[in-house]
């Protein structure tokens, strides 16, 4: 029996694929638990729908996500620390004052989409971090910290 899968399934298949199963298995666990439909025909026109808007959709959000990274790209972001007298940082920078650093500039991220390449920051430098916008877009941004 031909059914379509309504979330991804171990060893079976992942969300809106089409595959063939036992009728017992589809019957008597997927199609009751909603984890799968069967592949009527009309059920196949629905999918083929769904697929097509959520690729247009996909296709607009991947297309913001290229023009915030160019305007990203053109900002420079400088994030003040209390330094010691050596340049070493009390405390260290993280994703937190960076996200807020961005936000300052007009921006839009949250700390979670933000990954330092380094552990921790604790010395006064340039550094770069990975911002993930989308799926598909990860911008490198090059920060610098200085002393306040």
């Amino acid at each position: 029996m031909e059914i379509i899968l309504s979330q991804d399934i171990q060893n079976l298949g992942q969300k809106d694929d089409i595959v063939t199963v036992k009728d017992g298995y589809a019957r008597n666990y997927l199609v009751p638990k909603k984890m799968a439909v069967i592949a009527t025909p009309s059920a196949r026109k629905v999918l083929a729908e769904n697929i097509k808007q959520r690729a247009h959709k996909e296709a607009k959000l991947k297309e913001v996500a290229l023009a915030i990274a160019e305007k990203l790209k053109a900002i420079t972001v400088v994030i003040g620390a209390k330094t010691s007298t050596t340049g070493k940082i009390f405390g260290s920078v993280n994703t937190i004052m960076l996200a807020e650093a961005i936000n300052t500039q007009g921006f839009e991220i949250d700390r979670k989409y933000i990954t330092i390449s380094e552990d921790s920051i604790k010395e006064v430098g340039k550094y770069s971090a990975k911002i993930k916008l989308h799926r598909e877009v990860i911008v490198d941004f090059p920060f610098e910290v200085v002393t306040e």
